[in-house]
């Protein structure tokens, strides 16, 4: 893999050295060269079933979609918005990961599997964020401009999440599996359950960053905090019933009558 790369480097400048290739577009080719590799290097990073750079280049759906992106984005804000839908719409088709070409997308994302996940046309996504199957960043459809989420650097969303609105998701955080967010998610924390309620763990993040569903639920935390408060209450009233309660009368014996 890496003599392909630089092979690859050595054949841009040769072209650019020939004429073929002006020096701005060899530079530019160098430059989504060492995107893709670093994009390649996350895949690695994060995906314990990625065995070589080969396979992840070759085979997997989510880093084909996301370098499909970077030449609709760059039609789309050049104004070739027709082109750079078509472009979206056949990645969309061949990985059934549909990105917008107006979404801004930093380094290192990884959408994991992807299959049914949309990212809106004004969504922002920070650098190394993670992606997993079936999520969404959308919108309400009631919002003008800028309808769909920002996500931070280092985040984590769960499969089948979907965050709806233009609301930031703070660095670092994570978005559990099947939660959805409608407001803001403030930066080291965690968001859970529908609506999604977000989950402080004592200012620190959450030891697994890749685990989507060994995620405190505030929802049972609730419950059981009133389960255990029912219980202490029954015992007070059982015992304050006993209290008060008069003690039985003996019974007497009953009479025998006389002869």
């Amino acid at each position: 893999m890496k003599d392909w790369v630089e092979d690859l480097d050595r054949l841009a400048e040769l072209l650019a050295l020939a004429g073929y290739m002006g020096k701005k577009a060899c530079r530019r080719s160098r430059e989504l060269v060492k995107e893709v590799r670093y994009d390649i290097a996350a895949f690695r990073q994060r995906d314990p079933a990625a065995k070589s750079d080969l396979e992840v280049l070759l085979l997997y759906s989510g880093l084909h979609a996301r370098t499909a992106h970077r030449l609709s984005h760059a039609l789309y804000q050049n104004g070739h918005t027709f082109a750079a839908r078509a472009v979206s719409q056949g990645a969309k088709m061949l990985t059934g990961i549909e990105i917008h070409p107006g979404a801004t997308i930093g380094r290192g994302l990884v959408i994991d599997h992807g299959s049914g996940v949309v990212i809106g046309e004004t969504a922002e996504i920070g650098n190394n964020c993670t992606l997993y199957q079936g999520v969404t960043l959308g919108g309400t459809g009631k919002d003008e401009g800028k309808r769909h989420p920002t996500l931070g650097n280092n985040v984590m969303v769960g499969a089948g999440a979907k965050i709806l609105g233009p609301m930031t998701i703070g660095d670092n955080a994570k978005i559990a599996a099947g939660a959805v967010v409608l407001d803001e998610i403030p930066a080291d924390s965690t968001a859970v359950g529908i609506p999604a309620k977000v989950v402080r763990l004592a200012g620190e993040r959450v030891a697994n960053d890749l685990d989507q569903i060994h995620i405190p639920d505030p929802v049972n935390q609730e419950l059981n905090a009133l389960r255990e408060a029912l219980t202490a209450l029954s015992a007070k009233v059982t015992k304050l019933e006993k209290a008060g309660k008069p003690a039985p009368r003996k019974k007497s014996a009953p009479k025998t009558k006389k002869n």
